[in-house]
């Protein structure tokens, strides 16, 4: 066990930011495992001498998005990394919900609009409002609401991003999600713990970047119907097997039924430091994926 070593994968802002990071890394050397640290773009790294990468904070990938796929493609050819390659790039475009609509899980209705795309302004209208976003994206980045009957602000956020080259989805706003949205974080298939938090886009009509990603997080007990909801999307992940992490982020719609916002696959927020069980179901997890990996 202990010549393994395993990375902990990140980036600079993840270094800074990332509670979790120096968690799992004690975590996992108090259980006997090599373990360190690595930004996903440092100079000089060999990749091929880790027996597992695990990646956890990489949170500047959506504005770097093609270095990055690049980046998981290579290093995937040289050790073993988490989650795959293949679900990693499924994973980073959120036409993903196509897939899982298409295999029957309950998602927030999305249109995906393409560069060069036909669209009109009645696109964006809806009777409790819209969101627009890009398709690759992370933190709600470069995201804004906008109430019934602003459709031409929200036709003008959506063609800046067209003019940029991103693809653009366009959202029903669900106004239940000011209730809390709910966050389910699962370990190898199976649910650890779970997190409600308060709404990030509470003011319509502006874009803003530096906004709090995670406001108010309080420990959540899922519901049934939440449980099931979350594993049928897990269920629908193009994958021979489990995901190492996943987290499913859930709202309500009209009717209070649970939809699918993401399903957080690459480098979500995982909650560790107010669930140490969680924790330690994560290392077990890890520590399972690199004694494979050294057979």
């Amino acid at each position: 066990m202990g010549t393994s070593r395993i990375a902990i994968v990140t980036s600079e802002v993840g270094a800074e930011a990332d509670s979790d990071l120096r968690l799992i890394v004690e975590a996992l050397h108090a259980d006997g495992w090599t373990t360190e640290p690595v930004a996903w773009d440092a100079e000089d790294v060999a990749w091929e001498t880790f027996d597992l990468a695990v990646i956890r904070s990489t949170w500047d990938y959506a504005e770097r998005i093609g270095e990055f796929l690049a980046w998981v493609d290579t290093t995937a050819r040289l050790t073993r990394l988490w989650n795959p390659a293949s679900v990693v790039r499924w994973n980073s475009d959120k036409r993903y919900l196509l897939d899982l609509a298409e295999r029957g899980v309950p998602v927030v209705p999305t249109r995906f609009i393409e560069p060069g795309g036909r669209y009109r302004e009645q696109d964006f209208g809806g009777d409790g409002g819209v969101v627009v976003k890009p398709a690759i994206s992370a933190g709600a980045l470069d995201t804004a609401r906008y109430e019934p009957g602003r459709h031409a602000e929200a036709m003008r956020h959506a063609r800046m991003l067209l003019d940029q080259g991103r693809v653009v989805m366009v959202q029903p706003y669900q106004r239940l999600v000011e209730e809390g949205e709910r966050a389910l974080v699962f370990f190898s298939g199976t649910f650890s713990h779970a997190i409600r938090k308060g709404p990030v886009l509470t003011e319509p009509g502006v874009i803003d970047n530096d906004r709090i990603p995670h406001p108010d997080v309080a420990p959540y007990r899922p519901t049934g119907e939440e449980m099931d909801t979350a594993l049928a999307a897990l269920a629908a992940v193009p994958s021979s097997g489990s995901p190492l992490f996943a987290r499913v982020d859930l709202a309500l719609d009209d009717s209070r039924k649970p939809v699918v916002m993401e399903l957080e696959l690459i480098e979500p927020n995982l909650f560790l430091a107010d669930h140490p069980r969680g924790l330690e179901r994560l290392v077990e997890a890890v520590a399972t994926e690199a004694r494979r990996a050294a057979t």
